[in-house]
């Protein structure tokens, strides 16, 4: 019998892990300084497949995670986290997605991934940098030239 009941819970815990085998979890930390200066998210890029799930983790205060008008899939739902508490992004559509940091947008605080292939509004998304605050330009230039 004890034998059964263990057997049971080892083929309940196998389906429970290749349920959620292929989604990943990526941790995005707020950062007053980070390996790119002030007031970053780290890591500030990533290649992700659809399905997969961004946690922003307020690691220093006073940062919150949101969309960059422009920088969002068609049809995905847009984000605007609250100060100092962590969001959570399941990214269920391809294409390129831009979060920023609304307090210290205009010194560049800026997140972008590029889900599945990208191409969906890789376009906008790259017009959307165009019209950035001149910090936030030069990181996502950069950044986004790093995912493409």
């Amino acid at each position: 019998m004890l034998k059964s009941v263990l057997a049971a819970g080892a083929m309940i815990g196998a389906v429970a892990i290749a349920g959620t085998a292929g989604a990943a979890e990526l941790q995005v930390k707020m950062l007053n300084q980070g390996s790119q200066g002030m007031m970053v998210f780290e890591p500030a890029t990533a290649k992700l497949k659809v399905g997969d799930t961004v946690r922003f983790i307020p690691t220093d205060v006073g940062h919150n995670a949101e969309t960059i008008p422009g920088m969002w899939p068609a049809g995905a739902a847009p984000v605007k986290g609250l100060l100092g508490k962590e969001v959570v992004v399941k990214v269920a559509k391809p294409g390129v997605y831009g979060f920023k940091c609304a307090p210290h947008w205009a010194m560049g605080m800026a997140f972008v991934a590029k889900v599945g292939d990208g191409k969906p509004n890789a376009a906008e998304a790259e017009a959307a940098i165009a019209t950035a605050p001149s910090m936030a330009k030069k990181r996502l230039t950069a950044d986004f030239a790093a995912i493409k």
